[in-house]
């Protein structure tokens, strides 16, 4: 088999999507660059070159083990891996990371507190920091049995139902729409003096799938609930949806990536009849609210890392910041008792619990997390599994290369050829991995696709082999066997390889 070709971008104002039962005109205010600016023809020639999916495995690429370019971290393999400064960052801005990583672990507490800088948690919370859910800047985990579920939580929504909800969603001025009671998600902590509202609860059912050779594996369907809610049931409505806390690494070169070059793969009618509809995530930015491309998140609901970290101190920890400047964070009208908490706003250093320059030190901090370096990228197994992950159709979703803009504001992050292997577009991925929640212009099958940099580390950095958006697989050949949908015909290629063929595939997973 050879890999799909690069499917082009419809740009056209006509392009359409469906939420929700109804038709989104995609109108010409949406318009995204369908070309890069910031090269010349030449160098654009250049980086279409050098991003060409290899066709010759006898060797590793050029370059290939500095899979985040000059920004790649060579420090040794350690727990603390997905922690280390992008290695071309100039001196002077190391301050700005090291303020970054300490606000990035800093407990927040409960107002009124003594400690003025850091109070006003909540009221309802489900983590008092980021690294609380980011343990060592990695991927987080489900409960697993355990007394909290923190790095894991439930997103709460429900679809628009009236003409006016379906036009805020097709103008991408919401997302969804919040459970009436609960808000936007299942807030399982809470300050002192107030209940939290419910618990999340987790069953497995194991399904046995059999492999091409015989080989039986396991998977595990899961199943989850909200018990012991503290007000009320939830809105019949309300769509239950667990999301697990993604790795930080290389976050800042995401967002440096030409929305031309993402847009590139896109691919929503399926034009080019190959099975795969990559579709671009249409969102506005929080803070300037123009449209952008989504990027970041499990369904690309955030167009900057700035979006994503002002929406996790909003939403996970209840602290506000100038993007999204609400003190009671998820607390919502239902829950009178929540609003009437005092907030930790001091007008003396601002007017939210987060002040700017500590968004701007947090989203600093996000971006330049480093991408460590590969591990064994010329060995013979890895490369025999890169030439099959190749040819079993993987990267039609995962793609391995992108060149960052030229004119990036951070100058670390400019023009670095990357290996993120993703395409970072939505993808149905059928009814085993659906979790019927519309997320914008994402359906309920619908997630973007995770780089995979990083992902043989997980277990070193993280302690844990746990992926997919809800932890449910057990391991790297678990997570491709949940494949449906669009992935379905590489999810058939990997189970018809030969146990050394896949051992293969999974060893070059684990280089990256």
């Amino acid at each position: 088999m050879s890999h799909a070709p690069a499917r082009r971008f419809l740009a056209s104002a006509a392009l359409c999507a469906t939420i929700a039962g109804f038709s989104v005109s995609i109108a010409a205010g949406f318009d995204l660059p369908r070309k890069r600016t910031d090269l010349s023809e030449a160098d654009l020639q250049r980086v279409a070159a050098v991003t060409r999916p290899t066709a010759d495995f006898s060797k590793a690429e050029q370059y290939e083990a500095m899979q985040a370019g000059a920004t790649t971290s060579i420090d040794p393999v350690t727990e603390d891996s997905f922690s280390h400064i992008s290695a071309n960052i100039p001196f002077e801005e190391e301050q700005n990371f090291k303020l970054g990583n300490a606000l990035f672990r800093k407990l927040w507490v409960s107002a009124p507190s003594s400690t003025q800088a850091s109070d006003g948690l909540g009221p309802l919370f489900n983590a008092r920091s980021c690294m609380s859910c980011h343990v060592n800047d990695g991927r987080g985990k489900p409960p697993e049995g355990g007394p909290s579920a923190t790095s894991m939580l439930l997103r709460l929504s429900r679809a628009a139902t009236t003409p006016e909800e379906e036009k805020a969603v097709a103008s991408a001025d919401v997302v969804n729409f919040p459970d009436p009671v609960y808000g936007h998600q299942l807030q399982d902590l809470a300050v002192p003096g107030l209940a939290a509202e419910g618990k999340m609860a987790i069953s497995y059912h194991e399904e046995r799938v059999t492999l091409g050779d015989g080989e039986i594996v396991s998977l595990r369907r899961p199943s989850y609930a909200v018990v012991n809610p503290a007000y009320g049931p939830l809105d019949p409505a309300t769509t239950i949806s667990p999301r697990v806390a993604s790795a930080m690494i290389g976050l800042g070169l995401i967002e440096a990536i030409p929305e031309a070059d993402i847009l590139a793969h896109a691919d929503p009618d399926d034009a080019d009849g190959d099975g795969i509809s990559g579709k671009a995530a249409i969102v506005r930015d929080h803070r300037s609210g123009k449209i952008a491309l989504g990027r970041f998140g499990w369904k690309a609901q955030n167009a900057t890392v700035r979006d994503q970290s002002a929406d996790a101190f909003a939403n996970d920890i209840g602290i506000s910041t100038p993007d999204q400047p609400n003190a009671q964070g998820d607390c919502t009208k239902a829950e009178e008792k929540c609003r009437d908490m005092p907030t930790g706003v001091q007008k003396r250093l601002g007017a939210e619990e987060a002040p700017g320059p500590i968004l701007d030190l947090v989203t600093f901090y996000s971006e330049n997390l480093a991408v460590p370096a590969r591990r064994k990228a010329s060995f013979a197994e890895t490369l025999q599994g890169k030439r099959i992950f190749y040819e079993s159709g993987c990267i039609s979703c995962h793609v391995p290369k992108f060149v960052t803009r030229r004119d990036t504001p951070e100058k670390a992050q400019s023009f670095q050829l990357i290996w993120p292997y993703s395409d970072f577009l939505l993808h149905d991925m059928g009814d085993g991995l659906a979790d019927g929640q519309q997320v914008g212009l994402a359906s309920g099958r619908e997630w973007r696709t995770p780089p995979l940099w990083g992902i043989g580390l997980t277990r070193t950095v993280s302690g844990h082999s746990f992926f997919l958006h809800d932890g449910r697989a057990r391991s790297l050949t678990e997570a491709i066997l949940w494949h449906g949908g669009e992935a379905e015909k590489a999810r058939n290629a990997f189970s018809s390889l030969s146990t050394d063929d896949r051992a293969a595939l999974i060893t070059f997973l684990e280089s990256l």
